[in-house]
């Protein structure tokens, strides 16, 4: 997908038109295809990854403020550092498809840089310092409120959380304790998936059960329950 292309993706599916192509470009140019295309003016991507990321951490710090009333300091950094981070950022670049429009040197090609997650978060961030700075922090936002901000909506960020790390922090804050978690069913459906169901327990006593595809899962999920029964 060309740059004019990608503008024309983003005013059909966004309601974003970009003004200036070549601040556009820029966000989406890696380093070795202009060395590959010496002809090409303009810069690469990390100036403006520079100013996404600070536009990143201060748009989601803003958002989770204003939704999050009753939570304190450490519950607000510690969901925005599970927002602001790599795999996140990936996931959000993939899905407005700017992996296709990247524009990158042969050799990267090849390499498969195209869908490296660590290219992506940053072509993410620089995507987004050209878009404040075409159309301002009311398209920023706008565009955040559909992808990442939607996505707290449906706890697409659950997957990123170690709800076990959080439940035993919480709870040794309190003292000392010991927390154990069982298998308690384990079911095969006809297709052959299992579905297991774990309990977690402090000092002996249940806290709550979980369930999940896996033993992991199902433990993850038994911690989240007893996090949000304990709040």
């Amino acid at each position: 997908m060309s740059p004019i292309d990608f503008k024309d993706y983003l005013k059909e599916n966004f309601q974003i038109d970009f003004t200036d192509l070549d601040l556009l470009k820029e966000a989406l140019t890696q380093r070795n295809y202009l060395n590959e295309n010496p002809k090409e003016t303009g810069r690469d991507y990390q100036r403006l990854e520079f100013l996404g990321d600070a536009i990143m951490q201060a748009s989601v710090t803003e958002y989770l403020f204003k939704r999050y009333p009753e939570w304190d300091e450490g519950q607000l950094t510690e969901m925005r550092i599970t927002m602001v981070q790599t795999k996140s950022f990936a996931h959000f670049a993939s899905l407005i498809h700017l992996n296709e429009a990247i524009r990158l040197g042969k050799g990267e090609e090849m390499n498969g840089a195209r869908n490296r997650p660590s290219l992506l978060e940053d072509i993410w961030e620089a995507f987004i310092g050209a878009l404040f700075l075409d159309q301002g922090q009311v398209a920023v936002t706008s565009l955040l409120n559909q992808t990442v901000f939607a996505a707290v909506d449906d706890n697409f960020f659950d997957q990123f959380i170690d709800f076990k790390s959080r439940l035993q922090e919480k709870l040794q804050a309190k003292g000392t304790v010991d927390i154990s978690y069982q298998i308690e069913d384990e079911v095969r459906n006809e297709d052959n998936s299992q579905v297991f169901t774990v309990s977690v327990s402090l000092d002996g006593e249940v806290l709550a059960h979980g369930q999940g595809s896996s033993i992991k899962d199902a433990e993850k999920a038994a911690a989240q329950k007893a996090l949000n029964d304990l709040k």
